[in-house]
């Protein structure tokens, strides 16, 4: 029997209990994807032993044809060591951050006198790159701070010593105006511009506080040597500081060091926004899309973008601000979801940053891609309302009636996800007496499948109810008459907490508030609802013309049309002279409705 067993069958059975990282392969032994695990055997054996829900998971296991795995002592380790092989390998079926351009940096240079200027080139020469800055006004704010507060050289030219000492070079312009105190001539010690250097680099990563505190140390001295022109461009340095740090982000004094990273977690992506504090600062921050491969959870996607983003902004935070806890196992770092106060603002305004990042994409993508964006959106629903086909035909009903009188139903059609205003339908009610609103719903329901089958159109793959649980009912029993239960999917809204309620469920769903799928669901809704009462509003105002002009004597159908098609509106005949009416229906009837008024 063992002799049958393939070799990844036979593998399976003697993975380890251990913590590790595990490869798949496929038929050419390409990696196509890397997982951790807290304990193999477990979790590898998890893709085999049961039917995979997912479609993508299901595609994968279908090409593993090969599996190799490292046992390693802690998760932390597994984590680190399966960051790694993402990095080196891209397996296909991983989730990768998407950068859809480069982002700036800001270099300093290694050289003699080193020049500090932005670049979205990364040469790997021994010079210090800070970044990356995806806004790129505040970089160039900092480039200005930076060129008010120190002078720098901004040519290129080898400042070696050698070449200084032969005098191979004359100061430029940037000299004679100030911008420059001429190092290529001699004019400028090295170890003074490499101090500034120094304090330069303090400010690009973050450590604004720091700075300012030696700054005004060294004010002190040079105002106690009484050298008081020094100790005053120093005094304006620290008053440059305290204002840039004044127009940041500034959260609290209270705040030290932190980082903050919330997700936004869609069907077949994700959106994550990092920021990092420093001295209550908000000094990097950094939003980007996450493609997702296998449907994988908010702590999966956070476990591999937020040990990315550590190491990409260097960061040596000990605390790490979420909007929902999860265990990352990274040591001496503290997940922490703040209830109140400043990280909780922090947190809000993370969250804020993924949310326009997400409806920029979106715009983005409408504009770029408006078919793909539609389907998008229909996967989402799809996903969302437990549907077994991709819902390009959706219809939502919604009754009008104001006690009981010109009760009315509005049928709104959607296609694609978007609006088919030229089928959007009316209903004026005909077999039900009184406010019953089920049995309207049950009547309207009932008619409109009725002649679709009769005319032989397609039928929905989602109706939508307007109501609760009743409504739903009602409109379930129209589509038992006409055996089409269980053959297209239904729902019911309730407009109070917005729950989704579906047949034989005795509880609603509530869907994620931001979700595109709701958002669309609430659009029918509302659009059903505006249809149906502006038809509703005009045949109120129709019924209480008509009863207002024939409770006139003398005055009929006739009369009524000729005066409303000349005058419009009641008022407007209400108020008309005798000789307006009589021109249009004669003395006699004239007279009669000029009595209107008595």
């Amino acid at each position: 029997m063992s002799e049958e067993l393939t070799d990844l069958q036979l593998k399976l059975r003697t993975l380890p209990e251990k913590p590790g990282v595990y490869q798949y392969f496929d038929r050419n032994d390409v990696i196509i994807y890397v997982g951790k695990a807290k304990n193999l055997k477990k979790r590898v054996s998890s893709y085999f032993n049961k039917t995979q829900d997912n479609y993508k998971t299901h595609v994968l296991v279908r090409q593993i044809v090969r599996m190799e795995y490292t046992v390693v002592e802690t998760e932390l380790d597994a984590l680190l060591l399966e960051n790694n092989l993402i990095k080196k390998y891209q397996p296909k079926y991983n989730i990768q951050l998407k950068d859809d351009k480069t982002y700036p940096w800001i270099c300093i240079k290694k050289e003699a006198f080193p020049r500090v200027f932005s670049t979205r080139r990364i040469i790997r020469d021994g010079s210090e790159y800070f970044g990356p800055y995806p806004s790129g006004k505040v970089m160039h704010t900092l480039l200005d701070l930076i060129k008010e507060l120190y002078t720098l050289r901004t040519c290129a030219l080898d400042l070696s010593r050698e070449k200084i000492a032969r005098e191979k070079y004359k100061v430029c312009l940037e000299y004679h105006i100030g911008n420059c105190k001429g190092a290529c001539a001699g004019h400028q010690v090295e170890s003074a511009y490499l101090e500034e250097v120094e304090q330069i680099r303090q400010l690009l990563k973050g450590n604004i506080q720091s700075l300012i505190s030696m700054l005004k140390t060294r004010m002190k001295e040079q105002a106690s040597a009484y050298l008081f022109e020094e100790a005053q461009e120093t005094k304006l340095k620290i008053e440059s500081l305290e204002k840039y740090r004044a127009k940041s982000t500034v959260v609290s004094s209270s705040v030290k060091r932190v980082d903050v990273c919330t997700l936004l977690n869609e069907q077949d992506r994700a959106f994550v926004n990092y920021l990092s504090v420093h001295d209550g600062a908000i000094v990097h921050a950094y939003t980007a899309e996450v493609s997702k491969k296998l449907d994988e959870s908010r702590e999966e996607i956070l476990s591999y973008v937020l040990p990315e983003l550590l190491e990409r902004f260097e960061s040596n935070t000990k605390e790490v601000l979420t909007d929902e806890a999860f265990d990352l196992g990274l040591e001496n770092i503290t997940i922490t979801v703040p209830q109140r106060g400043d990280k909780k603002e922090l947190v809000a305004l993370s969250k804020r940053n993924t949310l326009y990042y997400k409806q920029e994409k979106q715009k983005q993508e409408k504009i770029k891609d408006p078919e793909r964006h539609s389907k998008r959106i229909m996967e989402q629903i799809k996903q969302d309302f437990r549907l077994k086909e991709l819902p390009e035909h959706m219809e939502c009903f919604d009754n009008s009636n104001i006690q009981g009188t010109n009760a009315v139903s509005a049928c709104v059609v959607f296609k694609n996800g978007k609006p088919s205003k030229k089928d959007y339908r009316h209903f004026n009610v005909k077999t039900v007496e009184g406010p019953d609103d089920f049995a309207t719903m049950e009547e309207v329901v009932y008619r409109r499948y009725k002649r679709l089958i009769d005319e032989q159109q397609s039928l929905p793959q989602l109706i939508i109810i307007d109501g609760g649980k009743g409504q739903l009912g009602a409109a379930l029993n129209a589509l038992e008459k006409l055996d089409l239960r269980g053959k297209v999917a239904i729902c019911g809204i309730a407009k109070r907490l917005e729950e989704i309620f579906f047949p034989g469920d005795s509880l609603p769903i509530y869907i994620d508030k931001r979700s595109e799928s709701l958002k669309v669901i609430q659009f029918m809704r509302n659009e059903a609802h505006r249809f149906g009462i502006t038809h509703h509003r005009n045949k109120r105002s129709k019924s209480s013309l008509t009863s207002a002009l024939l409770d006139i004597p003398g005055i009929g159908p006739k009369t009524q049309q000729e005066l409303m098609k000349a005058f419009k509106t009641v008022s407007a005949i209400q108020h008309a002279t005798l000789e307006e009416l009589t021109a249009i229906i004669g003395l006699a009837k004239a007279r009669l409705v000029k009595g209107m008024d008595n």
